[in-house]
């Protein structure tokens, strides 16, 4: 199925430097960003603490659940609506340290229930999830690992399968996607938890799929019209493969976003980071890696097309 022709001549390359400033500037944007307001907005998977999401038979006000929490001495809580107000759930939120609980017969998610429990009779407790601080700086550490680990291991499977010029025009796209994603996170303030990593992780292995596929049309062309201008076998490459580029991430970005707006919270700022990564790695992979890949063909011409 097409829903593009191949004959299309969009001069891709043509508007390279517009597209590549534009990206620069939008990932010091991130970086600006992530200064100014004081950095990513951790989950207790990362921060350490505990969450307990509570439901109640009949509605009240938030301020009056809030003030029977201020009553009962429960520190450092952060309290918010959950899902659909007919639902009557809240997530309370709770900065939890080792010393706050030590010698206590009742952690501070123990003590949120308790409380609440003494205050309305229409209570109940949906989910409890604690994390320690030390394990939330392990996460953090895991995470960023795993992160660097698919960039360095695309790198290799770039550079050994075509060459080492598309391999850094891969990986300059994917750090592009990163930084886009995890920038969204910063401006929106959503929660950076583990299954934001995990999407973020499937944003770069999508995004790479759809970069392998150009990278091999360009290889094909390059060895069957060796006499073709670099810049025309590039452009000539995406526009044949843009239809399938256009199908495949239309369907998928449908997808998601039927999650994101239908899936309910839990699952809501996963496929928020999805539907950011789809679109800007299907942009990423026509106007940063096959540019950039053409710029280093050029630059560091191989001795001979292969």
């Amino acid at each position: 199925m097409k829903l593009i022709s191949d004959n299309l001549h969009i001069d891709f390359l043509g508007m390279r430097r517009l597209s590549l400033s534009g990206s620069g500037l939008l990932m010091l944007a991130t970086v600006a960003a992530f200064i100014l307001m004081g950095g990513f907005n951790y989950g207790i998977d990362f921060r350490g603490g505990s969450v307990v999401q509570v439901q109640f038979g009949k509605t009240h006000a938030i301020g009056e659940i809030r003030d029977a929490l201020t009553a009962g001495n429960i520190p450092s809580f952060q309290l918010q609506a959950f899902g659909d107000e007919s639902d009557n759930e809240y997530l309370i939120s709770l900065t939890e340290t080792e010393s706050e609980h030590v010698g206590d017969a009742q952690t501070p998610a123990a003590r949120v229930e308790a409380v609440l429990a003494e205050n309305f009779d229409d209570i109940t407790i949906r989910r409890v999830e604690s994390v320690g601080p030390r394990v939330g700086d392990e996460l953090k550490e895991k995470a960023l690992e795993a992160i660097l680990f698919s960039l360095g291991a695309i790198l290799l499977y770039t550079w050994f399968r075509f060459q080492w010029r598309f391999g850094v025009g891969a990986v300059v796209a994917l750090m592009h996607d990163v930084l886009i994603v995890l920038g969204a996170f910063v401006i929106t303030q959503k929660e950076i938890s583990l299954p934001v990593v995990a999407a973020v992780l499937t944003v770069a292995g999508y995004s790479i799929n759809d970069t392998i596929v150009i990278f091999d049309r360009i290889r094909e062309n390059m060895r069957k019209f060796q006499k073709m201008e670099l810049a025309e076998i590039f452009n000539s490459s995406m526009n044949q493969t843009l239809s399938r580029t256009v199908l495949t991430s239309g369907t998928t970005l449908f997808v998601v976003l039927s999650i994101f707006l239908f899936g309910g919270k839990i699952i809501n700022d996963f496929a928020f980071a999805l539907v950011i990564g789809l679109i800007v790695g299907t942009y990423s992979t026509l106007f940063v890696a096959a540019p950039v890949g053409y710029w280093l063909q050029v630059r560091f011409p191989p001795r001979a097309r292969s």
